[in-house]
């Protein structure tokens, strides 16, 4: 990501969009760092006396797995001498993002706090990850032929101090926009009624309340790596319902001015 320890805040907010990491650092009193490169555009600067980093992650736990592991190396090793730190930090990591919705009565452009995930992308089946994983719900879960799915937790403490008065899901993370979520070009999809199967389990009496491509990789690594993690989603669209946001730019803009607002304590 081409960046510096000193350049991160340890309070970090991720985006998938490049173009949207200036939609949240333009509310800063102040941008100190600005770094780009590819896909991932980083902003560091301060508003009400908090310091905070904004970076794009791009679309995908591919590219989760490149952010979360070079942030927690920017923190937690040595770059000079190339050994881990003898005290190891621990980061708030914040994504805010856009979703699809599987519930009938979720409304659109309604903000969810993404409690549970689970991951149909694979990524945690290539860590030694049992410890962070809940395997009794990936059982009810596993109806994708040679994907074995991961369950991961959002961090309590986060819910509790920025999203414990939104609504409250459990995420499904898929592998890519087409197939892997029951859509249809020229190629058909494997498991074509894979929405259907998500929206009527229930894991440990929780439904699947919406999908997107990052949340589980996210909160994976966040969990292995000591981090505490939190997604936070816009339903933008409603695949039960076939209704779209009218206005998922504004949707976005006010979860992001609410989540400045609770990082930095200013009053509602």
């Amino acid at each position: 990501m081409n960046l510096r320890p000193e350049q991160i805040a340890h309070t970090v907010i991720t985006v998938g969009d490049p173009e949207r990491v200036e939609r949240v650092t333009r509310h800063f009193d102040r941008v100190d760092v600005k770094v780009s490169k590819r896909e991932f555009c980083t902003h560091t600067g301060e508003l009400n006396g908090t310091r905070l980093t904004v970076i794009s992650t791009g679309i995908g736990t591919d590219n989760i797995d490149i952010v979360f592991n070079e942030l927690d190396a920017l923190v937690n090793i040595d770059l000079e001498k190339r050994t881990l730190k003898e005290a190891q930090t621990s980061l708030n990591l914040i994504r805010i993002g856009t979703s699809g919705c599987l519930q009938e009565d979720l409304p659109i452009d309604c903000w969810l706090a993404s409690r549970y995930s689970v991951g149909y992308d694979g990524l945690l089946n290539f860590y030694e990850s049992d410890a962070v994983r809940n395997e009794a719900w990936e059982t009810d879960l596993d109806f994708v032929a040679g994907m074995k799915p991961y369950v991961v937790n959002g961090s309590e403490k986060l819910i509790k101090s920025l999203a414990d008065d939104l609504e409250q899901g459990f995420t499904a993370t898929c592998t890519g926009f087409y197939g892997p979520q029951g859509r249809q070009l020229r190629l058909p999809p494997k498991v074509a009624d894979l929405l259907d199967k998500l929206k009527g389990v229930k894991p440990g009496g929780n439904r699947i309340t919406n999908f997107e491509m990052e949340t589980a990789g996210i909160y994976g690594l966040a969990a292995l790596l000591g981090h505490e993690a939190l997604s936070l989603n816009v339903l933008i669209a409603n695949r039960a319902r076939g209704e779209f946001s009218k206005d998922p730019v504004a949707s976005v803009d006010g979860l992001i001015e609410r989540t400045l607002d609770k990082l930095t304590n200013k009053p509602s």
